[in-house]
């Protein structure tokens, strides 16, 4: 049995502080086969490597950071102060992983945000409110396209959101994408896929049933699952012939059968 390529999910976050330079680090050193990263914008348009919408958490409990706010409401140069997890590492430019991450290792850029919080992750849209999310998530996507364009790595552009994958689409360009699948919407994430013609199909680890396999054979594509997070996640991942596993620590995909 071919073992599953390992997406090293936001820098295999149960080993290193997540979607920060030392994880995605830590992870190629590790031998992950592509790195996992979220993105969204900062309040002065750049994009930042991050995937909870605020810097602090729920009100009275601790967050990923020691900044406050959510993301997109702050300035640049607040969002790439704030220490994740209490380590000296902060939350870094898509620029700033890039450069970290070497030219040959797959890099798996999942557009979480555009700034704002109308965006229906999980969904399979109509015309019209396909238009209204493309238009939302358009100036977001070109930012990062150009971030991406002045480096030479393989990219895959993967996201939970039908506006993203529509905005990349309108692009034009031979751009890698993904469709994720959401816990228990596999049918929307199925009619996702099949609209964009995508190159690899995402599902939750428990979720991969035989007509996600199905519709992956049917476009050619990719069937990468998350989050592996134990042994147990490894071996159903390899079970149902996943192609890939988007995984919290090293050496899952190695000898789970």
């Amino acid at each position: 049995m071919v073992e599953p390529r390992v997406f090293a999910h936001r820098g295999f976050a149960g080993r290193y502080p997540e979607n920060t330079v030392r994880a995605v680090r830590g992870a190629v050193g590790d031998g992950a086969d592509a790195v996992e990263v979220d993105v969204q914008p900062t309040a002065d348009g750049d994009v930042v490597v991050f995937h909870d919408h605020r810097l602090d958490g729920p009100a009275g409990e601790d967050g990923l950071t020691d900044g406050t706010g959510i993301v997109w409401e702050q300035p640049t140069a607040t969002v790439t102060s704030a220490r994740v997890l209490d380590t000296e590492e902060c939350v870094p430019l898509l620029s700033d992983i890039l450069n970290a991450t070497p030219a040959d290792v797959l890099v798996n850029v999942e557009l979480k945000n555009p700034g704002s919080h109308r965006i229906r992750p999980g969904e399979a849209l109509s015309g019209a409110e396909r238009t209204t999310a493309r238009e939302r998530w358009t100036p977001f996507v070109d930012s990062v396209l150009s971030v991406v364009g002045s480096f030479d790595h393989d990219v895959l552009y993967s996201s939970f959101c039908e506006g993203a994958l529509a905005a990349l689409d309108a692009v034009g360009a031979d751009e890698r994408v993904a469709a994720l699948v959401a816990p228990n919407c596999t049918a929307a994430g199925t009619t996702v896929a099949r609209r964009y013609d995508v190159h690899a199909i995402h599902p939750p680890v428990d979720q991969l049933f035989d007509d996600i396999r199905r519709v992956a054979n049917e476009l050619d594509a990719d069937c990468n699952a998350w989050t592996v997070r134990d042994w147990s996640d490894a071996r159903t991942a390899m079970r149902f012939g996943a192609d890939g596993t988007i995984a919290d620590y090293p050496g899952l995909g190695t000898g789970a059968e």
